[in-house]
Formats: structure tokens, sequence, C-alpha cells
């Protein structure tokens, strides 16, 4: 398990679904850097997410690290504004908006 992504892709918004929405049972992940599966828009390929949480907001969303096991794969949709859907299994966990895309 990771404790922490030393060089993230990009910062987001994620906003977790609770579970009457279809979300985690148990809440957001309390794991120190959150793997998953994601995708941007319904229909692309699905690629493997690394969230790490920053803070929380005013309004239960959560600021975020984020980054890729395959970056390439991220890249043409990594764009400030870019919505990505966190994903457990076929199920849609959490919804991201992304803040910043990092050089790199």
């Amino acid at each position: 398990m990771r404790e922490h992504i030393d060089d993230p892709m990009a910062e987001a918004v994620i906003r977790w679904r609770t579970a009457e929405q279809g979300g985690r049972r148990s809440g957001p992940p309390t794991a120190p850097v959150y793997m998953a599966t994601a995708v941007f828009t319904p229909g692309d390929a699905h690629i493997s997410v690394l969230i790490e949480q920053l803070d929380v907001r005013e309004d239960g969303s959560r600021t975020c690290k984020i980054d890729f096991l395959v970056r390439e794969l991220a890249r043409p949709a990594l764009v400030p504004g870019a919505r990505m859907l966190v994903m457990e299994g076929p199920r849609v966990v959490a919804e991201a908006d992304v803040l910043v895309v990092h050089a790199g």
C-alpha cells in the first residue's frame, strides 16, 4: 500500500456518493492512497487511478492529488475542468472535477 503520491499528475475536487446514491457503504476511503478504476467519459477505457486526500471542503467534497498507473492513458483527457468518474467494479462511487494539471 502506498502512503503518499509524491509526484501527482493533477489535483481534483472529489465528491463521494453516499450509499443511498449507489456509492460506498463505508463512506469515503480511509487509506492514505486509494486505488480504483476511473473513466473520463462513459464509454472510454477504464484506467487505474490513485487518489490521496488533501483536505475536506466546507461542502463535504475533498481536494485530492490524483495520479494514474499508466499515465499515458490518462494524459489526453486530463485537462482542467475534465470530469472523471471513480468506479468500484461497474458502480460509480465518486465524481471528480480536475482543478489543475501538473507539468511532467
